[in-house]
């Protein structure tokens, strides 16, 4: 299992949400890029980025910040957060982008989703929201009556390459990952999941490392406050697959 340190762009600023409330965000960071070299030096191998005012509004705003970033780190990088067109994917793509994450767009846009995992094998992955087993859509405000697991086999079925999926209830709380709903989730599919949402100690890695055949896990405001030492959960993670 992989430690991924996550950036959300918001005005061209680092921050977190609670809850995905956009009205409840902290500023970390003024300074995007300084902060994903800092989580480079760390030992990060890849980046997950967020662009928030995309998620909300469906129209990318964050860019500028996006391209900085990728010209500044050699880890990979996957981006979601309003992307809703191929327009919107190629861009990324040719920016050097690794992977795009497509969330909304599942639920609203399928063939999108169809036609991206077609064109670009391996380098689309579909982010999961839920809220209660159901699926969450445009930066949480909206959730629906989707439940997340058949989402996820249907994506699967599209050719996705992965799963990133979050429990709103645990983000931005710091009060650890749903375990079992993520174990569920791992045992249903037979591509990679990445875990994401409430991951706040040294502890809750090594619980999610338990979960046999999860990819990875996504950690942001804990690494942000302090109560994760991003250097010690990767060098933790390391062992694991050494061992």
């Amino acid at each position: 299992m992989i430690i991924i340190p996550a950036i959300d762009l918001k005005d061209g600023r680092c921050v977190r949400l609670l809850q995905g409330r956009k009205e409840d965000a902290t500023v970390y960071s003024n300074d995007p890029v300084e902060t994903a070299k800092r989580w480079e030096s760390c030992g990060a191998s890849l980046l997950h980025i967020v662009d928030l005012d995309g998620a909300f509004t469906g129209e990318q705003k964050n860019i500028e910040s996006i391209r900085r970033i990728r010209e500044a780190v050699k880890m990979q990088i996957e981006v979601g957060g309003g992307i809703r067109d191929t327009n919107r994917i190629d861009l990324l793509i040719s920016t050097g982008i690794d992977r795009v994450i497509l969330g909304t767009a599942a639920i609203e846009m399928p063939a999108l989703v169809k036609e991206a995992c077609k064109k670009y094998q391996e380098r689309v992955l579909v982010g999961i929201d839920a809220k209660d087993g159901l699926v969450a859509v445009k930066g949480w405000v909206e959730v629906t009556t989707v439940k997340a697991k058949e989402l996820a086999l249907r994506m699967q079925g599209y050719g996705a390459a992965g799963i990133i999926y979050t429990d709103i209830s645990k983000d931005g709380m710091m009060t650890g990952p749903n375990i079992e709903a993520t174990r569920e989730m791992v045992e249903a599919l037979n591509i990679p999941v990445i875990a994401s949402g409430g991951v706040s100690s040294i502890d809750d890695i090594k619980k999610l490392m338990g979960i046999k055949g999860l990819w990875g896990a996504i950690t942001g405001k804990a690494i942000y406050s302090g109560a994760i030492d991003l250097k010690e959960a990767i060098k933790i993670s390391k062992l694991s697959l050494q061992n």
